[in-house]
């Protein structure tokens, strides 16, 4: 809705729109592309899409639209500020409070990525995730990134940051081929390229050794081939008999290691449990607060565990119960509910279900391997997070149809 305006005036105040329209779309997607690249490029990117936003609300005298699941996003951001004042040490709180900005990205893609900008983000997304697969293959195959204490990073600077964000890509890939409907976006082809650049995603995301990423992608991609066609599945106990077979000794020596009870890392990890829940005891309401886990980790490590210290304790839903309490966990878990269901009935009735089931299938990778990793912690990690469940809504945006015109 705009403000009426002169004859002489319109045309100009029209180009002003269409421009910042086109600053904001242009940064939104530099940022989508930069988020698997460089956080810094991805920070950048996406402050001057949100000042562009802001420019875009004040000129047009927008009413600011979000979907209904990203109340739930700022309900938990609340109940992270009041564990934050209510923290031993509320500066060091509050300072780790800075990426509940990135909450603003959900607003920001339903905005500028509506109608058929949904799809080619999603192309966009998988076009760079391709290009740090094969950073990843070269290192391993050429640079000796080949083993646990060296493993693929491609450009992130982390393995589990790295695999993780290869384990979102790959599952908005497999949407696309699954669940695409006939027809292109504007880079054209895009569901070919996908079938194109699939098995680099699929080797890179092995050779980085990093188990919870391998099993929050089976479970996505199941999830997706359930929802489709639960024949699809019977595919998947082959798929894992040729992974085994052919794959480097040390990559089946790595799969087999999830279920030896006796792994150092799997050891340290229960222990971390045990830490959380006498943590959560202690601190049932606020937590001990945002960024302070790692500061009474010593107080709570049990005798049996393997790491001195721990910067977190490796599992989401026992990490934000331990920082900011369990009224803060159960509106996470309410987000967590709302969203499935959306999602998952929008792979029925949105225009765009390959985005519906790319969304859905982020959600389940992320809590399963975030039953292993802080994954939703993980800047980088949670803003690609974000743009995949958004996108869905985006796609079906009430204004779309007006901008097709």
């Amino acid at each position: 809705m705009t403000t009426t305006t002169t004859a002489l005036q319109a045309p100009l105040f029209r180009d002003r729109t269409d421009k910042l329209e086109v600053i904001a779309l242009a940064s939104l997607v530099g940022f989508v592309a930069a988020s698997q690249l460089s956080v810094a490029a991805a920070q950048i990117m996406l402050a001057i899409t949100i000042a562009t936003w802001a420019a875009v609300v004040r000129v047009q005298h927008e009413r600011i639209q979000v979907p209904a699941m990203f109340w739930w996003l700022a309900a938990y951001g609340a109940a992270t500020v009041f564990s934050a004042l209510n923290s031993a040490d509320p500066q060091a709180s509050l300072a780790d409070c800075k990426q509940l900005v990135l909450f603003l990205i959900v607003p920001l893609v339903y905005r500028f990525a509506r109608g058929h900008w949904a799809l080619t983000l999603a192309t966009v997304i998988i076009s760079v995730g391709a290009l740090s697969a094969l950073v990843g293959i070269t290192e391993f195959s050429i640079l000796h990134f080949d083993h646990l204490e060296n493993r693929p990073r491609g450009v992130l600077g982390h393995y589990m940051t790295y695999s993780g964000v290869l384990m979102l890509v790959a599952c908005a890939a497999v949407a696309q081929l699954v669940y695409r409907r006939r027809g292109t976006n504007l880079l054209g082809g895009a569901r070919t390229w996908t079938a194109l650049v699939m098995p680099a995603l699929i080797v890179a995301l092995v050779f980085t050794f990093t188990r919870s990423a391998w099993v929050g992608t089976v479970v996505g991609v199941g999830l997706m081939l359930v929802a489709k066609d639960r024949r699809l599945l019977l595919g998947a106990p082959v798929l894992v008999a040729v992974v085994l077979l052919f794959a480097p000794a040390r990559v089946s020596d790595r799969v087999l290691s999830i279920f030896d009870r006796n792994d150092p890392s799997n050891v340290d990890r229960l222990a971390m449990l045990q830490s959380g829940l006498e943590i959560v005891r202690d601190h049932p309401i606020t937590g001990v607060g945002p960024d302070r886990v790692k500061m009474v980790y010593a107080e709570y490590r049990q005798p049996w565990a393997i790491n001195e210290r721990n910067p977190h304790l490796h599992n989401v839903p026992m990490q934000i119960a331990a920082e900011r309490g369990l009224p803060a966990l159960l509106i996470w878990l309410g987000f967590i509910v709302y969203l499935s269901r959306d999602l998952l009935k929008k792979i029925a009735t949105s225009r765009q279900p390959s985005l519906a089931a790319g969304g859905l299938a982020a959600v389940a990778a992320m809590l399963a391997s975030g039953l292993f990793e802080y994954n939703f912690g993980d800047s980088e990690f949670l803003m690609l997070f974000l743009v995949l469940v958004t996108l869905p809504y985006a796609a079906d945006h009430p204004a779309a149809d007006a901008d097709a015109r």
